[in-house]
């Protein structure tokens, strides 16, 4: 489910999995037997296409590991080496209506009870030892919690890195849609990986912006794009978290159930790190005080792709050595830890490991639970004259609470289509480009902090609440913060996206009376470990996306996938920051 920090609507640049993010597995194979078109037949009479990998000289009955995939067995050859090389046996299996299997693909629904059946049948097998496993990230990060709640007997741990959250941050975030659906849609359509259309960026921003130019439907991008489809047709008809979605993950009551250990992997740039922290989170919440004990986080300074194969380069920001953790042989210990007789990884010194990003830090840091990482909550109050509109004259977050203050106002135009010009021109450095920062054409208000007095470690959430009003039922806002080191440069370090009609429930919407004072709570933002320099700013940007790479909310208030220009309206929207109204940034604080 790649979308290169597709949550960092401002700065979008669309990229693709290679290889389904397969990577290289590192480690020269030590003799390894394939077969190829192995079929695995489940409840309902429909056989599953797998690739199998065993080590050459088997001496008897194996743990078994394998990968659930929309994305064709193939694309995970390197990994099925590696885990075959290293003692166990491996297969890559295509999911349902993909690559060779039988069946009609239908994203999400069908991978639990298949996959259930895939760990059965696998347990019975001459080369299993009747422990099964999985590995794989994203869309396969998913699979991994969709077969938890079926509770298969022979399932002895799950490994789920950068793991999609139906409901959550699919197929947008915080109901907002992404147009890189109808791009992933159409790389698993029909049973061919489809992989070159799905990596031609420039023929999908060519359709993007001819959505965005135009001021056509969102509902309309799948026929724009050249694949009318069903399954991004019925994906815009569940516009909210509901049953649909609900049906295809865990419910509070079988996180209960759980009893065998997990590692949960993800990155502070990884588009799916709420879909991966949603899980956890909820295990944490529901699950018993024994299973949450044997259940490991880690998050690394990676984006997506970089939850599998590490990379210290992301969106223009470069990490230290110990940020590229070989994930490949974490896999292993891991393994070896809870199916054979081995020890438990040494990197993993507690239950959580966190890395500390930024000059003087580059480092792994442990903590028994995120609760314990942050010592102190700072609060950091909006202040201004009334105009703060610019990044050159912004209004100011300071440590105390604004007494009779003017409002900020800003004005955001659904019809305005030069910010595409902006994000057309924005290159990799997704997370250092300030252009759309420094052009918000009015679209936006800004506050900057003091100099840090000295250097501050800041890990984990932050929290924004907020008092606007506005003159339209409906518009989306996007809150981001950003450090402005002494030399100029910024870094992004979390970002939140929300639609007015949802600021109280995603499952229920409210549409705002205009005039109205509200208060909105972002509290959605990326978990996030930064050692802000000392001299650095911190900067937080308000504004309504306007992207190409986002479903455009056109401010009237009915259905957003159906609005279009004819629906436009245009918003003017007060921010208020005074005794009675007190807007906040909240942040965690290391000391």
């Amino acid at each position: 489910m790649k979308k290169l920090c597709a949550l960092w609507a401002a700065f979008v640049v669309l990229a693709f999995p290679l290889a389904s993010s397969a990577g290289q597995a590192g480690e020269p194979s030590k003799g390894v037997s394939i077969q190829w078109g192995v079929k695995i037949p489940v409840r309902d009479g429909i056989q599953l296409n797998g690739t199998l990998y065993k080590p050459k000289e088997i001496q008897g009955p194996l743990p078994v590991i394998f990968t659930f995939t929309p994305y064709i067995a193939d694309s995970y050859h390197e990994r099925g080496m590696y885990f075959a090389s290293n003692g166990y046996v491996f297969l890559g299996i295509d999911v349902r209506g993909r690559g060779n299997s039988e069946g009609v693909f239908e994203p999400f629904v069908n991978e639990g009870k298949d996959g259930h059946d895939v760990v059965e049948w696998l347990a019975q097998q001459s080369w299993s030892n009747g422990k099964v496993t999985m590995w794989g990230g994203s869309y396969a990060g998913f699979d991994q919690w969709a077969v938890v709640k079926e509770f298969p007997a022979h399932l002895a741990t799950i490994v789920p890195a950068a793991a999609v959250h139906p409901g959550v941050n699919f197929p947008g975030m915080n109901n907002i849609f992404m147009s890189y659906e109808i791009q992933w849609d159409t790389y698993t359509s029909g049973v061919t990986s489809n992989l070159k259309l799905f990596g031609d960026e420039g023929y999908w921003k060519d359709k993007f912006l001819e959505m965005y130019l135009k001021h056509l439907p969102f509902r309309e991008l799948d026929r724009i794009s050249g694949n009318p489809s069903a399954v991004f047709q019925k994906l815009v008809s569940h516009p909210i978290p509901d049953a649909y979605y609900d049906a295809m993950i865990p419910r509070d009551e079988e996180y209960k159930r759980i009893s065998f250990p997990i590692l949960t992997i993800t990155g502070h740039y990884d588009d799916d790190q709420p879909g991966a922290m949603e899980y956890y989170k909820r295990h944490m919440t529901y699950g018993s005080e024994d299973a949450k004990a044997n259940h490991f986080l880690i998050i690394g300074p990676w984006d997506h792709a970089g939850t599998r194969t590490p990379n210290r380069d992301v969106g223009g920001l470069r990490f230290g050595e110990a940020s590229l953790v070989d994930l490949n042989k974490l896999h292993k210990e891991w393994y070896d830890w809870t199916m054979k007789d081995g020890r438990k990884p040494d990197f993993l010194k507690k239950r959580v490991a966190y890395y500390v990003v930024g000059p003087g830090a580059e480092c792994w840091k442990y903590a028994d639970d995120l609760e314990a990482i942050a010592s102190e909550k700072r609060l950091m109050y909006l202040h201004s004259n009334g105009a703060a509109n610019d990044a050159f004259s912004s209004g100011t977050l300071g440590l105390g609470k604004p007494l009779k203050e003017e409002p900020d106002h800003y004005v955001y135009d659904p019809l305005d289509t030069r910010p595409a010009e902006v994000e057309h021109a924005a290159g990799e450095n997704i997370l250092t480009d300030q252009r759309s920062a420094l052009n918000l054409l009015g679209n936006g208000v800004v506050y900057h902090s003091e100099p840090f007095a000295e250097a501050t470690e800041i890990s984990g959430y932050a929290k924004f609440t907020c008092w606007m009003a506005m003159d339209i039922p409906d518009t989306d806002f996007q809150v981001t913060v950003f450090e402005i080191m002494p030399e100029g440069t910024s870094v992004v370090l979390t970002q939140d996206l929300m639609r007015a009609r949802y600021r109280e429930s995603l499952r229920q919407e409210k549409l705002v009376k205009p005039g109205e004072i509200n208060r909105y709570e972002f509290k959605s933002f990326n978990w996030f470990s930064r050692r802000v320099s000392k001299g650095s700013r911190l900067r937080l940007l308000l504004k309504s996306p306007n992207s190409y790479a986002l479903q455009k909310n056109y401010n009237s208030g009915g259905v957003v996938a159906d609005e279009s220009a004819k629906d436009a309206r245009t918003a003017h929207v007060n921010v208020y920051h005074d005794a009675q109204h007190p807007s906040v940034l909240e942040l965690p604080v290391v000391k």
